[in-house]
């Protein structure tokens, strides 16, 4: 239980922490706008009981990325395939996108936009530093 607990205050310090760096230089209506923005954003998991995976939608909110032309889901669920998971772009500008993972695990990923850009969710449950050490990965708990 209060491994869980610290998990869960790391996972709410990070989240604070980007938040603060992502609203750093906005005015606050631009701030609250993105918040706003942001909230149909993210990652809704699902437990199927009729198979042994998590369904997880990602979300994409259009704010992060209102030129993008394409977004893709990469992570090691998909041995960092940039074309593997393609999302769909909704009536609204948001990307979304389904997928079914293994429970029990911690699914690093991060978005491609355009074959170029990468985002991560700003929602995530957590962030690692990648294995260059130079950014970080958003991470899904399953």
């Amino acid at each position: 239980m209060a491994k869980i607990k610290k998990e869960q205050t790391t996972i709410r310090k990070t989240k604070n922490s980007l938040k603060k760096m992502i609203n750093k230089g906005l005015s606050e209506k631009q701030s609250e706008h993105l918040k706003e923005k942001t909230r149909n954003g993210g990652i809704k998991k699902e437990y199927l009981k009729s198979k042994d995976v998590c369904r997880v939608t990602l979300k994409l909110p259009k704010v992060a990325a209102p030129e993008a032309q394409s977004v893709c889901i990469v992570g090691n669920f998909n041995d960092w395939n940039i074309h593997a998971n393609p999302m769909k772009k909704m009536k609204n500008g948001d990307y979304a996108a389904k997928l079914d993972l293994e429970p029990g695990r911690e699914h690093q990923f991060r978005y491609l936009v355009d074959g170029s850009k990468w985002l991560n969710d700003w929602n995530a449950d957590k962030y690692v530093k990648t294995h260059y050490g130079d950014s970080d990965n958003s991470v899904v708990l399953t």
